[in-house]
This record gives C-alpha cells, sequence and structure tokens, in this order.
C-alpha cells in the first residue's frame, strides 16, 4: 500500500464492510449471520493492530465462544445493549462501557438479546502464531505468518 492511498481520516460508518462475513469454516461461518464488521486499522496500513466497528443486529453474536493464546483483546461499545458472555457470567454492556480480554484469559463473546442493533469497536493485535480456543466447539485456529487463520478440528485434521 503506498502513502496516497491511505486516508488521512473518513467516517467509520462509511468504510466498506468485509466481503466474506466470516473466515470460519462451516457449520459455524453461518452461525455469524447478523454480524457486520468494517475493518478500520487496514484502511489505515495498520499491521500490528487490528480495529473494526462492529454491528450486532438484534440475536446475532459476536464470535464462537474463544480465548486467544497471544492475543490481547479491546472493546467498547458506542451504541445499544450487548451481553458479554464469559466464564462470569453474562454482563450487560450499554453505550460507552468497555471490556478487555487478556491473551491466555478467560473465554468470551458478545450476543445482542435486544430489540435494536449493538454497534462497538474491537481491537486487537495481530501476533504470528497466536492461537485460538473454542471450549464449546470442536474448532481451533492458528494465525499464519501470513495474517490468514487456518482453522482445524480440536484432533488436528483439517476443516
Amino acid at each position: 500500500m503506498n502513502k496516497t492511498s491511505v486516508p488521512v481520516a473518513i467516517e467509520a460508518r462509511s468504510a466498506p464492510p468485509r466481503t466474506k462475513p466470516s473466515n470460519y469454516p462451516e457449520p459455524f461461518a453461518s452461525q455469524m449471520g447478523g454480524r457486520e464488521k468494517r475493518p478500520l486499522g487496514d484502511l489505515f496500513g495498520l499491521r500490528n493492530f487490528g480495529v473494526n466497528l462492529t454491528r450486532l443486529a438484534p440475536g446475532a453474536r459476536s464470535a464462537l465462544h474463544h480465548r486467544h493464546s497471544r492475543q490481547d483483546e479491546f472493546i467498547y461499545v458506542l451504541e445499544g445493549k450487548a451481553t458479554l458472555v464469559g466464564e462470569a457470567g453474562p454482563v450487560l454492556l450499554g453505550p460507552g462501557m468497555c471490556a478487555g480480554f487478556p491473551a491466555g484469559g478467560a473465554a468470551h463473546h458478545l450476543e445482542n438479546h435486544s430489540q435494536t442493533d449493538v454497534v462497538y469497536l474491537e481491537i486487537g493485535d495481530r501476533q504470528e502464531g497466536d492461537q485460538v480456543f473454542y471450549p464449546a466447539n470442536d474448532i481451533q485456529a492458528v494465525l499464519g505468518g501470513d495474517g490468514r487463520w487456518r482453522f482445524a478440528h480440536k484432533d488436528g485434521s483439517a476443516y
């Protein structure tokens, strides 16, 4: 990416959404219906961490229940009310609230149980070799040096 193609600033909601709604293989990808991510960090050429403006429609969830081995994650709720599902039980998050998930910490995800959209920023680093563990599902993931996630069953066989 050359310097002339990187914007100085944008209206976040005008950023194009991901062309592929989920990186998960089936049967998990279809479970991410109602989730829309707009990768903001990529627009500015950020390589060390990612920033997404994410919208969850009513009934949608952010991800499969998961935890990272190396990646810290942070979310900041802009609109709506999301339920943070974690090991300590559900926590209702509203506008202005935030949550952080250190690498190796508790498994988590967000759900929208309300009748209106939830909009939040999600921020995470991009460390090569990061592994994602999904305690409730037969799936695991590893981030390769090319920035792509590789998914496998828990027994190691590929999807």
